[in-house]
């Protein structure tokens, strides 16, 4: 339990951190750094934990503060605005009425209806009952090909589907073997839809090649139809996995999905969740 106790003691330090200083331009990497992890895994962990990202999070909590200011105080709304992170008076006011449901004028009067969004407090429960087959295994590195894009990590869950939906209408010759994540910063990473290279055949056209280094992985079996399946082991992995982990600690800016071919009956498609690993 002492692991457990000090990750989510850990994780809690970056939510207070975020809270010290929402006035201030927060940056996701010395909000990682207070739970110790990556910028681009805090941001998967905290998404797959609190159900929203950490730059919906912090958005929410600036028009929280941002109302309560308005409702009480005599500041200028453009000054209230700047304080808060926006350059305008404009797109302060939507940002407020998208929150709010009124605009900042409106939120002075007297009986005006705001919204609350009250910090967090990370609390993990691990229950029995819940089965995640996986295993951790010690790979060579390999190589693989494929075509990359860019997204916001903050978007991504959106946006990569969209991605693949695109590449099955011209598959550019690859059979869709892998999804790559690479070059994760905490804000972007790339995205490869890939397969494994072969030295003697020749590069689809648009593809190029990425080296995947060896060492520990932890590989998870996802069955059921996609994207359904994948969602909930990743999110197990995430919330309940990764807090009690010993012994091991994540490694590496990338991450794999591995994709078998589709079985007839959706419900028996077999996939995986690759995710580096090393040793304590």
């Amino acid at each position: 339990m002492t692991v457990l106790k000090d990750w989510i003691e850990g994780f809690q330090a970056s939510i207070q951190y975020i809270e010290q200083n929402l006035p201030e331009k927060l940056d996701i990497g010395e909000i990682a750094k207070k739970a110790a992890l990556s910028p681009f895994y805090y941001q998967r962990i905290f998404s797959a934990l609190c159900g929203m990202t950490v730059g919906e999070y912090i958005r929410a909590r600036r028009m929280t503060l941002a109302a309560q200011e308005l409702s009480c105080s005599d500041c200028k709304i453009i000054d209230i605005a700047m304080k808060y992170g926006y350059d305008s008076p404009d797109s302060f006011a939507k940002a407020f009425q998208h929150f709010h449901g009124i605009t900042p004028s409106q939120a002075r009067e007297a009986g005006a209806n705001l919204r609350s969004f009250a910090p967090l407090h990370i609390k993990i429960t691990l229950e029995g009952g819940n089965m995640l087959d996986y295993k951790i295994v010690e790979k060579a590195p390999f190589t693989v090909v494929g075509i990359k894009k860019r997204f916001n990590a903050e978007t991504s869950y959106k946006e990569v589907p969209k991605f693949w939906s695109e590449w099955a209408s011209d598959m550019k010759g690859l059979k869709g073997m892998f999804g790559v994540c690479s070059d994760m910063d905490g804000k972007t990473f790339d995205y490869r839809i890939a397969d494994l290279y072969l030295p003697w055949q020749d590069i689809p056209s648009g593809c190029e090649t990425y080296q995947i280094p060896g060492g520990l992985w932890a590989i998870f079996r996802c069955v059921g139809a996609l994207p359904d399946s994948m969602q909930k082991v990743n999110t197990q992995i995430w919330s309940e996995w990764l807090p009690a982990l010993q012994g091991y600690t994540l490694a590496g800016n990338y991450s794999l999905e591995f994709y078998l071919p589709p079985d007839e009956n959706p419900a028996e498609t077999v996939s995986y969740i690759c995710i580096p690993l090393k040793k304590l």
